[in-house]
């Protein structure tokens, strides 16, 4: 019997969003009946400990029609710029110490953009992020994409509606050991916001996400 581990992203009692890690039985292989059975097995050990809480499958594996339309790969941000998914603007926006901008990935879809990425990530540096005129730091860590991934479901209020009767949030693809940023995470700080009556204020500037989400500002 295979074990796996994963984060589940929620809300608390008072509306903060935070975070458990939760063991559960893990179904090997990666076809998406599987994957379906290991996030059963997620969502319904979770469910023991936080029994009165409302949990979505935020991927591609997802079987909810909502949690695919708000994934980073599909999700959409209109900027002056023109139309990108989160993913797009996330890729485009690393700025590497060898490399530099990579904001010609913009031309390519979400799965070439991250794919062309990933083999740069293993020899070279990550320093920041930029996208079009706007610099974020690396520190905090889930900046850049949090911010884009929550001005993004601002713009799609059908989605954005449709995530908010949720209090918990999966990615079953996501290993905290190798990466950082979540669409699960996002999603839960963006109800948590919402919850709060904090949305507006945060998604006002960029300074004042920092404020709100990460207790700090530049």
């Amino acid at each position: 019997r295979t074990m796996a581990r994963r984060l589940v992203f929620y809300i608390d009692e008072q509306n903060n969003f935070t975070q458990k890690e939760i063991k559960f039985k893990w179904y090997p292989g990666f076809s998406q009946t599987q994957l379906e059975k290991s996030i059963k097995e997620l969502h319904e050990k979770f469910e023991v400990e936080e029994p009165n809480k409302k949990i979505l499958e935020v991927s591609s594996a997802s079987s909810s029609r909502i949690a695919k339309k708000a994934g980073a790969f599909s999700l959409e941000v209109v900027t002056s710029h023109g139309k990108y998914s989160v993913e797009q603007l996330f890729q485009a926006g690393k700025v590497f110490k060898n490399h530099g901008s990579r904001q010609e990935l913009l031309t390519l879809s979400s799965k070439d953009a991250k794919q062309a990425n990933k083999e740069i990530n293993s020899h070279d540096t990550l320093i920041g992020f930029k996208i079009f005129e706007a610099s974020f730091p690396l520190i905090p860590k889930t900046y850049f994409y949090n911010w884009t991934y929550l001005k993004a479901l601002e713009q799609n209020p059908g989605i954005a509606s449709e995530i908010a009767k949720y209090d918990a949030f999966t990615d079953i693809f996501f290993n905290d050991q190798k990466s950082f940023n979540c669409q699960a995470q996002a999603c839960s700080i963006y109800v948590s916001l919402l919850r709060r009556r904090l949305l507006k204020k945060a998604l006002s500037s960029r300074n004042d996400f920092l404020k709100v989400v990460y207790g700090n500002s530049l």
